[in-house]
């Protein structure tokens, strides 16, 4: 009979990798009796979510899921490089690691408890690498973005490290570079994530996909079917650890609390596929002006809409965007009054109760890799503006690679200080609520494929099941 066996989780900190992780560890306990998790919880020095919100998705878990969280580190924000700051936050973290594994593997050592079989750690956690290696125990690595991504990653590595390529020489360049896990050149300038455009953002990402080649195995939040160009390029280079292709992994529980149901009040009165949602996720914010071209978008569209406006953080402070106490200050004098009978502003979304909703027709979105997969989960075209992080390359793929998107600015990033125009919206806006258009037919045949992808012998279902049964090897 198989020993039971336990891993160790490292999500980033944020709600947002804490949901994936937590949801792949809800998977794996379903299906194998004899596996055990415990996931170690990092809090930011600001919250990103309302208070009780992470105990409250962690609460009533699976028995054999545990939550130890890690004490909090004090690190100064002023000054410091973003690209730079969860470096320096994980790092702090790693004695405290250290630690909870130490007391986990004490506590109780009769036949009974589960062999420590290893650490999954999140894509900025590779530190922990190191922690994993100090109790001779292997490491996985929980990719929670894209094939691409990952693709890219490893990419720019290779260049660097065996050509002495530097990929910031690609900031503000019209250069097409050709990535294996991408279909299309990339316009390198537009759609390169920020972070590589940065000297250190870039050496700190390099890094990483270093370590990931370490690692005994790489789960990615993806599936075969929306993504087979990109797996089958990474494996094809044969230097790289197994992938288990694993989404979609996400959390598809609607939050019931009292905003969130007079939202989706509101829209069981609108017509079916009639409204149009915009929503920026997390961190997603805008100054005035663009405020303003969006409203004017919205209203000359005549188009029905549910809108999540939230307010920036004050300049050169650290934090996530918070709700209005009165969207009537930012928004045109009287547009509220004017779209009362086809529109609603809120504040913070219950997103994916939402897109389930099925008055809404289209999606206006960051193009998150969380947020993408929801949307094509629910069959929901989306109108890729990206922000941030890696968004650009997302929207590049779902537009050009894949065809299941339209465009509204695929290379705007959120501290250029440029203001898309109205007319740019509402051009995108209308293209997503097409009724008939290529992209919807084809999203509404990915929904049915990344569902039956997590079914028992779907692609992803039979993937982690291969991570499973090499656990216990």
């Amino acid at each position: 009979m198989k020993k039971a066996a336990e891993l160790v989780f490292i999500p980033s900190p944020g709600v947002g990798h804490l949901v994936s992780a937590v949801e792949i560890a809800k998977l794996l306990v379903a299906r194998d009796d004899q596996l055990f998790i415990t996931v170690l919880t990092m809090k930011l020095p600001f919250d990103c979510m309302p208070k009780g919100t992470v105990d409250a998705y962690t609460d009533s878990m699976s028995q054999r899921i545990k939550f130890v969280d890690l004490p909090e580190e004090a690190i100064e924000t002023r000054g410091i490089n973003p690209n730079l700051f969860l470096k320096f936050f994980i790092e702090n973290h790693k004695a405290h690691v250290k630690d909870a594994v130490t007391k986990l593997t004490e506590s109780d050592q009769s036949d009974s408890k589960p062999r420590l079989a290893g650490f999954v750690v999140d894509l900025f956690c590779t530190s922990m690498i190191d922690v994993a290696d100090e109790f001779g125990v292997p490491t996985y690595i929980f990719f929670t973005s894209s094939a691409g991504f990952l693709g890219l990653m490893f990419h720019l590595q290779t260049l660097h490290d065996e050509q002495n390529k530097d990929c910031i020489e690609f900031k503000d360049s019209d250069a097409e570079l050709v990535v294996p896990s991408f279909v299309n050149p990339l316009p390198a300038g537009s759609v390169l994530p920020g972070v590589f455009l940065d000297k250190h953002g870039a050496a700190e990402f390099i890094n990483h996909a270093r370590r990931f080649r370490e690692t005994k195995g790489i789960l990615v939040n993806t599936f075969i079917e929306l993504e087979s160009h990109a797996l089958h390029s990474i494996s094809d280079e044969g230097k790289t650890p197994p992938l288990y292709p694993v989404g979609p992994i996400l959390n598809l529980k609607s939050d019931d609390n009292h905003e969130g149901s007079e939202i989706l009040k509101w829209l069981d009165d609108q017509p079916p596929s009639s409204v149009v949602f915009l929503c920026f996720g997390s961190m997603g914010s805008f100054g005035e002006d663009q405020v303003r071209e969006i409203a004017c978008a919205l209203e000359h569209s005549g188009l029905r809409f549910l809108w999540s406006l939230r307010q920036a953080p004050p300049k050169g402070m650290v934090a996530f965007p918070s709700d209005y106490a009165d969207h009537k200050g930012v928004l045109p004098e009287g547009f509220l009054d004017r779209t009362v009978g086809i529109g609603k502003v809120i504040g913070w979304a219950p997103q994916v109760a939402i897109l389930a909703h099925r008055a809404i027709g289209g999606f206006v979105s960051h193009c998150g890799w969380n947020s993408t997969l929801e949307s094509l989960w629910h069959g929901v075209p989306v109108a890729t503006w990206p922000m941030y992080a890696e968004q650009q390359l997302n929207a590049f793929q779902l537009v050009r690679d894949l065809g299941l998107a339209v465009e509204i600015k695929m290379s705007y990033r959120r501290d250029d200080q440029v203001v898309v125009s109205a007319e740019e919206i509402e051009r995108g806006i209308k293209e997503v609520m097409e009724h008939d258009s290529d992209q919807r037919k084809r999203v509404k045949e990915m929904s049915e494929k990344c569902k039956k992808a997590l079914m028992d012998g779907g692609s992803s279902h039979s993937s982690l099941g291969r991570f499973i049964d090499q656990l216990f090897l």
